[in-house]
């Protein structure tokens, strides 16, 4: 009897050291997660307040300024429906400039401005990140959006 004790022991830790290995492991999936939001969804209040999240659209012609240390940059990123405001501290890619468009990484801070810790533009003139291009689409075809997604008019 005392054989069979010991194996059924053995299996109940074994279980209970799987399910909390598991438990670890999805929470630590569940941290690292950055869900996207479009500028209308971070104004309207649906992107989290005190988590990391991907924010993306197109950079709003004459917004971008540099600050004195050379890294700090802000700008406006827009879905041509709202606008929100970004700023990074770092080295921007080489392709990012106004008019074109890109997904951010970072936290909105209480004051409404989306703090980078990450930029991610557009490698060619003919690629647009997925979820920014679906975001421009469904603002164009609710009627928020103007004429053209090009830049040049806003």
């Amino acid at each position: 009897m005392k054989a069979r004790q010991k194996r059924l022991a053995f299996v109940g830790l074994a279980v209970l050291g799987v399910a909390a290995a598991s438990a670890l492991a999805l929470n630590a999936l569940k941290s690292n997660i950055s869900y996207f939001f479009s500028p209308s969804q971070v104004m309207a209040n649906e992107a989290p307040a005190e988590h990391v999240f991907r924010l993306g659209g197109l950079v709003t012609e004459g917004t971008m300024q540099r600050q004195e240390d050379g890294l700090t940059v802000h700008f406006d990123v827009t879905d041509n429906a709202e606008t929100v405001k970004v700023a990074y501290t770092g080295i921007l890619p080489d392709l990012f400039s106004e008019g074109t468009g890109m997904v951010a990484k970072g936290r909105l801070g209480p004051n409404g401005i989306f703090y980078a810790d990450e930029v991610l533009a557009k490698h060619d003139t003919e690629y647009m990140p997925p979820e920014v291009a679906s975001t421009l689409q469904t603002a164009h075809a609710e009627g928020v959006a103007g004429s053209g997604t090009s830049g040049a008019s806003n």
